[in-house]
């Protein structure tokens, strides 16, 4: 498996989730399949059934965190001396032209983006567009809905 780029909070919530997982989860779906087999016979038992099949989510999710955290490459954004250029973890405000829209995004991995938080995926379209442009340059992303430009204004590594 190749590296996983994160930043240092998307990391965080990794191993966050990953915990509680372990702690809190697993140990309650333990305990809801000892209930259900206190019950008697499992061939007809749908709480045992879905016990164990919340089980196989969550060994399955614990295993691919622990996984995709042993592949990360944790990026600090404030650490970062990119000489202002768009890279990973760089917080980058854009004007769209020709509406003059302002939008802040940041470039983050692929399991911490959130458009309503302004982060994209560094797999985005727009993303892919911004990486290596500094401010002043101007970024032609192709969408789904045609091409658009973006002005790059600010480029801040936080």
């Amino acid at each position: 498996m190749s590296t996983i780029p994160l930043t240092v909070i998307g990391a965080e919530k990794l191993r966050s989730e990953l915990h509680e997982m372990k702690t809190v989860q697993r140990p309650a779906i333990i305990a809801a399949i000892a209930e259900a087999r206190s019950h008697g016979d499992l061939t007809e038992n749908a709480e045992y059934d879905a016990a164990k099949e919340r089980q196989g989510f969550i060994e399955g999710r614990i295993s691919e965190l622990e996984s995709k955290l042993a592949n990360a490459q944790i990026i600090n954004p404030a650490l970062l001396d990119a000489d202002g250029a768009c890279v990973f973890g760089a917080t980058i405000d854009l004007e769209e032209i020709p509406s003059g829209t302002m939008i802040t995004y940041q470039i983050v991995g692929d399991d911490e983006a959130d458009i309503k938080q302004d982060k994209i995926s560094i797999s985005s379209p727009i993303s892919r567009a911004l990486i290596g442009k500094h401010p002043g340059d101007v970024a032609e992303v192709l969408a789904p809905g045609g091409t658009r430009e973006y002005v790059i204004h600010n480029v801040k590594y936080i």
